[in-house]
């Protein structure tokens, strides 16, 4: 029933600033609720830097020195008006890479089949060229294009339940058959892509919902169109931008779900897994903004990776 959880404290001292939402307070929630007798099936691990080389398989040259050389020494610098940087920020930006990587190796190489990421600056809305929506590198992406090129994977599924459509997993997957790339968002809301795709593109798979849907539309979603998707791929690795800002509670969106929503729908991932994935499930946060919800949902979403671990 292991689950592996990798973090790293500089996760933590990434600093967004006075009152922005995306704060060290949402991984201090999570990891203070997590630190107890009820979550003794962690095997906490910390991250460890992310390869320059496993970056540039997503993301321009150019782009990673640029974030990095863009690190102040002190006080706050702005990426774009969303994305707030700090001294702590690199290194915590190559932590919250290096994770997903490290978790892709250790399921990879058997040491366990589920790992959630307790990481932060998220990534799904990082470009190849540019940072966006409070991401610098695509944490998710990286590790993707890490488990397909080291190893030589043929099926890797990315589900993104995070009510942001993730515009730069979209970006670097689009077209490649090796990834299936499947969203639930609400939609319009930031960043208002995730609707229309170029002619051609069939490995993205885009489920809009309208504001105030609740958890029966987004289950009824599921079962009839996405989970059934995900079969047919077959993954040999499921990977999840797990995002929890469709909560009812979330200051950032209007959707209507609970903390046991999400985990309906890990134990649906993790079950497709099973069937096709020898059980590897990695996990990597991305929204959340309501600390206690968040808190709640990582949660019910840890214990339904722990089921049959």
């Amino acid at each position: 029933m292991s689950v592996m959880l990798l973090t790293h404290e500089s996760c933590l001292r990434h600093d967004t600033g006075p009152g922005h939402p995306e704060s060290p307070e949402r991984l201090r929630a999570i990891l203070q609720r997590l630190n107890t007798d009820e979550f003794d099936f962690l095997d906490w691990h910390e991250a460890p830097r992310v390869e320059r080389q496993q970056l540039l398989q997503v993301h321009d040259a150019r782009y990673v020195d640029a974030v990095l050389d863009s690190i102040p020494e002190d006080g706050l610098s702005a990426l774009d008006s969303d994305t707030w940087i700090s001294p702590h920020s690199g290194e915590a930006a190559l932590r919250a890479a290096g994770a997903v990587c490290a978790a892709v190796d250790a399921v990879m190489a058997g040491e366990t089949r589920r790992a959630f990421c307790a990481v932060r600056p998220p990534g799904h809305h990082a470009e190849p060229d540019h940072a966006m929506g409070f991401c610098l590198f695509n944490n998710v992406a990286v590790a993707a294009a890490h488990a397909r090129n080291r190893y030589h994977l043929d099926r890797i599924a990315v589900v993104d339940f995070d009510v942001h459509h993730g515009n730069g997993t979209q970006t670097m997957l689009a077209g490649d058959r090796h990834f299936l790339y499947v969203s639930s968002h609400e939609h319009p809301l930031f960043p208002g892509t995730g609707i229309n795709l170029p002619p051609g593109i069939n490995n993205i798979l885009n489920s809009p919902v309208t504001a105030n849907a609740g958890p029966g539309e987004l289950r009824r979603l599921y079962e009839s169109e996405l989970l059934p998707a995900i079969r047919r791929f077959g993954p040999q690795l499921v990977l999840i931008s797990a995002g929890f800002d469709a909560h009812a509670s979330d200051p950032l969106a209007n959707l209507n779900l609970r903390a046991e929503d999400f985990g309906w729908l890990t134990r649906e991932l993790v079950a497709i897994a099973n069937q096709f994935a020898n059980g590897g499930v990695i996990a990597t946060l991305e929204g959340g903004y309501d600390v206690a919800a968040l808190a709640e949902s990582v949660a019910a979403h840890l214990h339904a990776l722990a089921e049959g671990a």
